[in-house]
């Protein structure tokens, strides 16, 4: 059984995303069903949220434009991250990692041209250190392998995956995806 995919859509040159080989194989924490905690950040996240986006009469593209504008000083949208951070907090400690630190700051989503950009608004999110996010991605797909491995009746592999390489152009990655 595949545990997670993302498949490359040929009538449209695009990946897509399917629901059997995304989320029915994503490694949920354990009990994830019954764990009210899980259950009381997300839908306080939700109910925030989905109050918020009425209230301004803005839908999720413009309420997250919103959230990771750098400059946004309304105190409702600068509430969503910390409501946000609490989400993440409980979602680790479910999984077992409270080590993971959840702080999150603005940074540039990407490398750019300081020379070159200009006066155009520059391409901040409002995310975790690169650090933390590349752990919390070693651990799910460390998690992911050892369930694949039970699943098929195996031992897991090393429990802490190597770094992953970047294909050569033209080649594809494990995922689909072609560098």
């Amino acid at each position: 059984m595949k545990r997670f995919t993302i498949s490359r859509d040929d009538r449209y040159d695009r990946l897509r995303y399917t629901l059997s080989d995304c989320f029915e194989t994503f490694p949920l924490p354990d009990r994830w069903d019954t764990n009210g905690s899980l259950e009381a950040a997300g839908r306080s996240y939700h109910e925030y949220r989905a109050a918020l986006m009425v209230e301004n009469d803005e839908g999720m593209t413009k309420t997250y434009n919103r959230f990771n504008d750098i400059y946004e000083t309304d105190p409702r949208i600068v509430e969503l991250p910390e409501l946000h951070a609490a989400m993440d907090r409980v979602v680790l400690d479910a999984y077992g990692w409270g080590d993971i630190a959840t702080a999150s700051e603005f940074l540039l989503d990407h490398e750019i041209d300081e020379a070159t950009w200009g006066r155009k608004k520059k391409p901040y999110r409002y995310r975790w250190a690169d650090r933390a996010r590349d752990e919390v991605l070693a651990r799910r797909l460390a998690l992911n392998a050892e369930r694949a491995a039970n699943e098929a009746g195996h031992s897991a592999p090393d429990a802490r995956p190597r770094r992953r390489e970047t294909p050569a152009a033209g080649q594809t990655s494990p995922h689909g995806s072609r560098a």
